[in-house]
């Protein structure tokens, strides 16, 4: 084991990526890769303020930072920003596919355009990603890593989600058809799917507050709350060589919530 991960800075020198940073898990991702070695670009589309405070931040803790605002439903954005991070980097490591969209409403009420707006940022921004950094991942000093991030919406009926719920399924299939087509490249690609937290996103939710307190009433590891740090600790874990068996893989971080009937 190396002195830079008994120090805790397992991916030091591994240049990262997290797409929709400037809040929840986005945010607490960025972070965690920062302070477990890694140069992060912080990507925002409309909360620059958000993503600067995340960039402050990750400055103080030392490390090297960039911030780079694309739209990751657009396949030029998402190529354009790829570009940029490399440049700036010099290298892509990681690859964090976070950024979300949708409202909350019912199927019924959804229109051609929500529908394919949440698609697209939802689902398709992680092929983006993936074909736009597929290069410079599998070029990467150890394994390319790319982990998206999932909801319970793509296992479970959850009212007023079903746009979204549909997205993140697909998220999940497109995650391990790309582990099939670029695995032998070097490249691992999980998701990691978090419990309900209570986060901004999900305040706006209908129910959102009983639905918060349910699932803390039902985890396994004692009351708590689950948060938005606990899971980016797992995805910095699949950032990490020690992941680099884990291919295709969709890891639920719920304390036990889902597996109880």
């Amino acid at each position: 084991m190396s002195s830079s991960e008994i120090d805790g800075q397992c991916l030091s020198g591994r240049c990262a990526l997290v797409t929709g940073a400037s809040r929840g898990i986005g945010r607490a991702t960025a972070i965690e890769l920062a302070r477990q070695g890694a140069h992060v670009a912080v990507n925002f589309l409309n909360s620059q303020a958000s993503a600067v405070s995340v960039a402050e931040e990750i400055d103080a803790l030392g490390g090297q930072v960039m911030l780079v605002r694309a739209d990751v439903s657009s396949r030029d954005d998402t190529i354009a920003m790829i570009q940029q991070v490399t440049q700036q980097f010099g290298a892509l490591d990681i690859v964090v596919s976070n950024a979300a969209a949708g409202g909350f409403r019912s199927l019924m009420d959804l229109t051609p355009v929500n529908l394919e707006a949440t698609l697209r940022t939802n689902s398709a921004a992680a092929l983006w990603l993936a074909q736009a950094a597929a290069e410079p991942l599998s070029a990467s000093s150890g394994h390319g890593k790319l982990v998206a991030i999932s909801s319970h919406g793509s296992q479970w009926a959850v009212p007023h989600y079903g746009a979204i719920g549909a997205s993140k399924a697909a998220l999940e299939s497109m995650i391990r058809h790309l582990a099939l087509e670029l695995g032998e490249r070097g490249i691992n690609f999980n998701c990691v799917l978090p419990g309900i937290i209570a986060t901004e996103a999900i305040a706006t939710m209908p129910g959102a507050e009983s639905m918060v307190q349910a699932a803390k009433d039902r985890m396994m590891v004692g009351q708590r709350d689950l948060t938005a740090q606990d899971v980016a600790k797992v995805v910095a874990f699949l950032c990490s060589p020690a992941s680099d068996l884990i291919q295709g893989q969709t890891i639920v971080v719920d304390g036990g919530v889902s597996i109880r009937v």
